[in-house]
């Protein structure tokens, strides 16, 4: 049997973090080792615990989610994935969210196989928005602020370093497509864009597809609109 997928949780409601451990714990496979209240505990239990999955709450006393998250992703004794959960749908906890290197964004009012699905795929090395945070509100939340960039040829100088193919498969992972979609659109096996993924990822020293989205629309592979 595969190690079961050990998540912290991350909270200032003690009912709240309640809730969301009998979700979890109800699941084969997850099991919820350990709790924080603030983001300054949230640091020092992923150091302790070792978890695969931080589900953390954004607004905290102390230390926010926001600066927890840098700090564990910073650590490299530390190999948790960060799912951030909020009950704010707005575009600069995104976009902080992300930039501060979490790999998921869900919102709290989410159904509970919502939640279980996203700290599997994150546990998983997948990246994962909330439904409710359309394609259109990322390309406006990062496009907007996106930096003027060098070009080479036409291409991001931050991503001369890829393949056409890749900055085209990087491009529509930017745009929100799965693998499945993006084989449709280039005409690929869905083994082939997955070797393409792995390989920018690999090349651009990023750890999932949602620092993939970032980095594209910061060094403009693609723009908003």
């Amino acid at each position: 049997m595969p190690e079961p997928v050990r998540v912290l949780l991350v909270d200032d409601q003690a009912l709240l973090r309640a809730g969301i451990r009998t979700i979890l714990d109800a699941q084969p496979g997850v099991s919820v080792v350990g709790e924080a209240s603030d983001g300054r505990q949230a640091v020092a239990e992923a150091a302790r615990l070792h978890p695969d999955v931080v589900c953390m709450d954004v607004q905290m006393p102390d230390m926010d989610g926001l600066e927890a998250t840098r700090r564990i992703v910073a650590d490299p004794s530390i190999r948790a994935a960060v799912l951030m959960l909020t009950t704010f749908n707005r575009d600069d906890y995104l976009l902080e969210a992300l930039r501060a290197g979490a790999s998921g964004f869900l919102l709290k009012n989410s159904r509970p196989e919502q939640l279980v699905d996203a700290v599997r795929s994150v546990a998983a090395g997948d990246g994962l928005l909330a439904p409710e945070v359309t394609r259109a509100v990322i390309e406006r939340a990062l496009g907007a602020r996106a930096e003027a960039v060098a070009t080479d040829g036409g291409r991001p100088a931050a991503v001369a370093m890829l393949t056409d193919r890749e900055v085209e498969v990087l491009g529509l992972v930017a745009r929100g497509l799965t693998n499945d979609e993006i084989a449709a659109e280039l005409v690929l096996g869905r083994a082939t864009v997955k070797t393409h993924v792995s390989n920018v990822l690999m090349k651009l020293g990023l750890r999932d597809r949602v620092q993939a989205v970032v980095f594209a629309y910061e060094h403009g592979v693609v723009h908003a609109g």
